[in-house]
């Protein structure tokens, strides 16, 4: 199989696709389809290359991984026996990291428009730090941190998020440094010192550096390198100017991977290391010390790791226009294509050895037009009850599923040397009405 998918991916002598020596056909048989199929290998290889790369490259430094790409239990404790920390955007994901018994120390908290109730938990839990994304958010920290005292053991770290305004190579969805965007303070109009200012007036809070995202799915450094640029010279300014030291440092992440055999991903010690060489070379410049560097990939760990499984069910062929190829999933768990434009490969997993006959458009059960998973895709002709396996999938798959039809999201089951277990439970019809009144 090529690099898109899993490691360990092959097949079996009946022509099934294999993940880790399990047939993907024995796992549909025994935990339903639609399923999504994680293979730990991948996923903990993912996780220590990264965490390798770091201390290679920037010793003491930090890798932490982005939760809202794919979060669960079982990947919140992988996290904890690597030795990775957790990037969370709401008060849940603080709480799966938490219950999963990850350090507080370990978790960090992004937003642009953090609630009362999320800061009070990342406040009264003592996590890592906290990302300052807005003048409002600054003004509840200052005011929780009255009511609490009592309850805060030590100042609360913060990260100042930066708008370095910076283009991006990427779908305007998923780019996040450009000067017209929701997140983090604009540099250039004079914002984010303002922000400075304000931050350092606030009992029990430590500005320790500053953060910016430049974007998602990326595939050069030229975006990272300008953005650690501008950051680190209005670091140098803010030492200058109001004595704050830059101990840490984040340039985010957004590193891309394969989602067809044409894309050309970045390996982990290559991306760390023009990181790290763009922030030596700035911190010189400047005349700064090296600070704690934190990235935080996301996609990178649990995109490749990831496979969706589907049943073919019903053709339609429409002469002259397009075959559509109808699987039992489709928007509702899986979001991206429709959202912005995103593309997929995939494969007949119960007879994959066969060769292409025909080029179909792969279309999901929901009721709305655009929910088309794949379009004009070479494949043996998909019949009904075939199985089809979409590879890089990890990512922002489940993470945004949703009941729309009022369908139930899919099981989620680990691979791991020749074994499955399941680490999420296929929803039920009772599931659909638990929260009702």
């Amino acid at each position: 199989m090529t690099s898109v998918w899993p490691q360990d991916t092959g097949r079996n002598a009946a022509g099934e696709v294999t993940i880790e020596g399990v047939s993907v056909a024995s796992i549909v048989q025994e935990y339903g389809s639609p399923v999504y199929v994680y293979s730990e290998t991948t996923l903990r290889t993912a996780m220590r290359a990264w965490k390798q790369a770091m201390s290679d490259r920037l010793p003491g430094s930090r890798v932490v991984y982005a939760g809202k790409a794919y979060l669960c239990t079982s990947v919140a404790t992988m996290l904890l026996e690597e030795g990775l920390g957790l990037d969370c955007v709401s008060d849940g994901e603080l709480f799966v990291g938490l219950n999963a018994g990850m350090k507080p120390e370990m978790l960090s908290l992004h937003g642009n428009n953090k609630g009362r109730n999320e800061l009070e938990l990342a406040l009264e839990a003592g996590i890592g730090k906290i990302i300052v994304d807005n003048f409002d958010e600054i003004d509840l920290l200052a005011e929780l941190i009255d009511e609490l005292n009592e309850e805060i053991s030590a100042p609360m770290t913060v990260l100042l998020r930066l708008n370095p305004g910076v283009d991006v190579h990427t779908h305007k969805k998923i780019s996040t440094g450009l000067a017209d965007s929701k997140f983090g303070l604009p540099i250039a109009d004079g914002q984010a010192e303002r922000a400075v200012i304000r931050l350092l007036q606030v009992p029990g809070l430590h500005l320790a550096g500053y953060h910016a995202h430049v974007g998602s799915q990326l595939f050069d450094a030229d975006a990272h390198t300008a953005a650690i640029a501008d950051m680190i010279g209005f670091a140098a300014e803010m030492k200058a100017k109001h004595g704050v030291d830059l101990e840490m440092f984040s340039p985010g992440g957004g590193f891309g991977i394969g989602y067809l055999d044409v894309d050309t991903p970045i390996d982990p010690a290559h991306w760390v290391g023009l990181l790290g060489d763009a922030i030596e070379a700035a911190c010189k410049l400047h005349g700064l010390p090296i600070p704690i560097v934190v990235i935080e990939p996301g996609r990178a760990i649990a995109g490749p790791a990831g496979v969706a499984l589907y049943t073919v069910g019903s053709r339609k062929e429409l002469p002259g226009i397009r075959t559509y190829v109808s699987v039992d999933g489709g928007m509702a768990d899986n979001i991206r294509p429709a959202l912005y434009d995103a593309s997929y490969t995939a494969v007949i997993a119960n007879r994959v050895a066969e060769e292409p006959l025909e080029t179909v458009t792969i279309a999901g059960k929901y009721c709305e037009s655009g929910d088309l998973l794949i379009e004009n895709i070479d494949l043996p002709s998909p019949q009904p009850g075939d199985l089809l396996a979409v590879p890089a999938a990890g990512a922002y798959c489940l993470a945004m599923a949703s009941n729309y039809n009022m369908s139930l999201k899919p099981a989620v089951v680990m691979v791991h040397r020749g074994e499955s277990r399941l680490i999420r439970r296929r929803e039920s019809f009772a599931d659909l009405i638990r929260l009702d009144v």
